[in-house]
């Protein structure tokens, strides 16, 4: 009789998912009443205890079951996540006629859709100075000793020298720091013991991302093997050995190292070859807290800002907040998508938003042409064979297409060298081909690595992939090729190879090539240059200002924070490279993105944290700030790059934050500007057309009392988007050195506004003194812009604090 109802009970299930197979499913994001376990004050007589925290942890397991057995028709909905550690809350995949049914229920505070979530994708030690701060710290082997970095992203190649662990077994690295408590989870090409001290623990989430239906079983491995590389290449850069040799295609780079070699990585996969859901990045950030990771890195996010809601406010951001609530610095890189105004995807004072530079390295190309013209251009391939002595026939690819070919008459076929059978083997073979940047590349289908196989087959000699006038300019990558190759983006350079072809290819009367008489070869292309101007804001890198919701609303928040290097960064990879296969093969990429830069603010403040293990994440992050410095290396203000490939103009703070990272100056910055929780609170309960009862819903704080604005936030900054007559802004300082200091101030005014400071001079006591300041910025004059300027306190020990201001003074009164 059991059996029958069991089997029952099936079959109504099932008939209740074909019923509703009408209704897409979708996951939702909860948010529930009730403290989660980091803050949970119930527990009785011990309410820290390890058994106290793991009854509660089952309780609210418990709560959320039944509220959704109740709430919910049966075999409607599948529980993907308890959020249980830093907040109170769920992941249900579920339909949108169900989930309307809790939106209002009691308990629930907020109720989000699932996003999607991507991937925001040495030298750089030297370039930031960080041997001489390691040598403070004991050297290499030591910089970044008892600290956790937690790298949640696409995993981590375990393998990889970058990661190996000291083998020495009386040193104590080969154990768990003892406020760390996080597993080793292992699963396909991840065994247990990937965890070797030097990576401490892995984890991996995957069902948010099961839940879409989309993984693929042949590369969405189900462990924290990293099938693509940008896991193992963030974590190295945070955090990898020091001096593991880069040779890629058997040519060696130099040596590479993490920011903090003597880190711990704490792995949580969040993110596949597929897809990536923003559930299974929220949950990696609930267990990264509670296993007691130190610093969290997102070099990953959501692709667009929540809807229905302020960006301050979505789910991703009330995680972070929950993060820094707990003492965990968050670093996050805030997009890829400049270089225009209000790109960012970093909104929140609580999250480190990190901006990304080019370097003074660069790996310059050149193709030499028979008249002795030499191009620039871009490409880490080796020379052409008998390079200097240009013997090498030059032919444009649509001139060896094949006339009896039976294949599509578009242009990746006829020009951009994607398909060798298109092409007369006896035409190419030897020659150094000319293929163009056209609809195929513009659009997204055509590949370098087809042009690479394309050269391969048919033997070329070298490729040359020049911009096409019909598309202007293109954004060329320095990528290692097996093939010597060289790319030429700039459309002026592709006219002069033109030229030189038109004038010496001999044609019959119909136009078709009858003998070839261009030359060309190409140079060496894998040494690396250290000159010129640095560091340029990179062109992808996305710009503030900061904004409150879809409507690009800005806020008094400066976004990004800080800039650091992210442009051709070399680090650890994975050969399997399920999502770049142009990088099969390689332990090591070349790689560009705010991905990048994000990790080398994460190392720094690994060191930091070693140094001041009792700094707040906001001390953290202010150290970093005020230190930060605001010029090149010719001593100008930071440049950018705009959207044309050769534009330069002078940044501002909307692209560089405080300015470019200063790892020596910021583990001694004298003052810092702490903030905390209750403080973030504050800052929600002042955003303009903000019902402060959803505040209170969202954090559980209290709106009463709240700031006059939210540029009241005690941050190493001052921005106002829209200042009328005149406001007094305050901040509280903090020192943190050893010894009591004089402090005098000098302020840059923003064009428009006056400054003025009290005090202008002040002593700050020893080792937590505390000043207060006052900035009264008053108009002077309107303008249609925002405009800028700082505040430099220069201490009698010699500690400079930079504040920058940003403000868009409206009217005088």
């Amino acid at each position: 009789m059991e059996s029958c109802r069991v089997g029952l009970k099936v079959v109504l299930i099932y008939v209740f998912a074909v019923l509703c197979n009408g209704e897409d499913r979708h996951t939702y994001l909860v948010l529930m009443e009730g403290d989660p376990v980091a803050f949970h004050q119930q527990g009785k007589p011990h309410p820290n205890s390890e058994a106290s925290k793991a009854m509660h942890a089952k309780h609210l397991i418990n709560s959320h079951d039944e509220f959704l057995q109740k709430a919910l028709d049966v075999g409607s909905y599948t529980k993907l996540y308890s959020f249980k550690h830093i907040v109170n809350g769920f992941a249900v995949h579920t339909t949108p006629t169900q989930v309307d049914r809790i939106k209002n229920a009691s308990g629930v505070k907020l109720v989000e859709k699932d996003r999607r979530v991507k991937q925001m994708t040495t030298y750089t030690p030297e370039f930031l100075g960080l041997p001489s701060v390691w040598t403070q710290e004991g050297g290499d082997r030591n910089a970044g000793e008892g600290v956790v970095i937690g790298v949640i992203d696409s995993g981590i190649n375990p393998i990889h020298p970058s990661f190996a662990p000291d083998h020495d077994p009386t040193d104590p690295y080969t154990s768990k720091p003892p406020h760390f408590s996080g597993i080793c989870q292992g699963g396909p090409l991840f065994p247990e013991t990937s965890c070797n001290g030097k990576i401490v623990s892995a984890r991996f989430f995957s069902a948010g991302a099961e839940a879409t239906g989309k993984l693929n079983s042949s590369a969405d491995f189900h462990s924290p093997y990293d099938a693509v590389g940008h896991g193992s290449h963030v974590a190295s850069i945070a955090a990898g050995n020091h001096g593991v040799p880069v040779v890629v295609d058997g040519f060696y780079y130099g040596r590479a190292s993490g920011m903090a070699p003597r880190a711990r990585i704490a792995v949580y996969k969040a993110i596949y070859p597929s897809i990536g859901a923003l559930s299974d990045v929220l949950a990696a950030i609930d267990q990264a807290v509670l296993d007691g990771v130190d610093i969290i890195t997102l070099s990953i996010g959501p692709d667009e800002p929540p809807a229905d809601t302020v960006t301050f406010l979505g789910m991703y951001d009330i995680f972070m907040l929950a993060a820094n609530k707990a003492g965990k610095f968050v670093v996050q890189a805030v997009g890829n998508t400049g270089p225009g105004p209000y790109t960012v995807v970093s909104y929140s004072p609580w999250a480190f938003g990190v901006a990304a530079s080019e370097t003074d390295r660069n790996y310059p190309g050149t193709l030499i042409l028979g008249n002795g013209q030499k191009i620039s251009g871009v490409g880490l391939s080796g020379p052409s064979f008998g390079q200097g002595l240009l013997q090498h026939k030059l032919v444009l690819a649509k001139d060896a297409v094949r006339a009896d070919g039976d294949f599509p008459k578009t242009s990746e076929y006829l020009e951009e060298c994607q398909h060798p059978e298109a092409l007369v083997p006896e035409v190419v073979l030897g020659s150094v081909v000319i293929c163009t940047f056209s609809d195929g590349f513009y659009n997204g289908t055509s590949t370098l690595t087809a042009v690479i196989q394309t050269a391969k087959s048919l033997g070329f000699m070298g490729f040359v992939l020049v911009s096409n006038p019909k598309y202007g300019d293109f954004i060329a990558e320095a990528i290692p090729f097996l093939v010597s190759g060289i790319m030429i983006p700039r459309t002026k350079d592709a006219q002069v190879i033109s030229r030189y072809y038109d004038q010496q290819t001999i044609r019959d009367k119909s136009g078709c090539v009858i003998r070839y008489d261009g030359r060309a070869s190409i140079g060496e292309g894998r040494t690396a240059s250290y000159a010129g101007r640095a560091p340029i804001i990179s062109r992808f890198s996305a710009r503030g200002p900061d904004y409150k919701d879809r409507n690009r609303t800005a806020v008094d928040v400066l976004k990004p924070d800080i800039l650091a290097p992210g442009h051709q960064i070399w680090g650890a990879w994975n050969p399997m490279s399920v999502s770049d296969p142009i990088l099969a093969g390689q332990n090591f990429a070349l790689q560009s993105g705010t991905s990048m830069a994000t990790p080398h603010i994460a190392g720094i403040a690994a060191i930091l944290k070693q140094n001041h293990t009792t700094w707040t994440p906001s001390m953290i992050a202010s150290a970093m700030s005020t230190t930060a410095t605001k010029y090149d290396n010719q001593g100008d203000i930071i440049m950018a790059r705009g959207y044309e490939i050769d534009s330069l103009y002078t940044a501002a703070p909307f692209g560089f934050g405080s300015g470019h990272v200063d790892p020596s100056r910021a583990i001694d910055p004298g003052l810092v500007f702490p903030a905390g929780y209750g403080d973030y609170v504050s800052f929600l309960c002042s955003l303009p057309n903000v019902d402060p009862s959803s505040i209170h819903a969202v954090t559980g704080g209290s709106c009463t009392p709240s700031f006059g604005s939210p540029a009241d936030l005690n941050v190493p900054s001052v921005t106002i988007t829209a200042l009328t007559g005149s406001r007094t802004i305050r901040r509280r300082m903090m020192n943190v050195g050893s010894k009591a200091e004089t402090y005098v101030c000098a302020g840059l005014p923003p064009r428009g506004v006056a400054i003025d400071i009290h005090p202008q001079s002040f002593r700050v006591a020893a080792a937590g003194g505390i000043q207060v300041l006052d900035i009264k910025l008053t108009v002077t004059e309107a303008i249609n812009d925002f405009s800028f300027g700082e505040l430099v306190f220069t201490g009698s020990l010699n500690h400079i604090v930079r504040l920058p201001i940003s403000v868009f003074p409206v009217s005088l009164s």
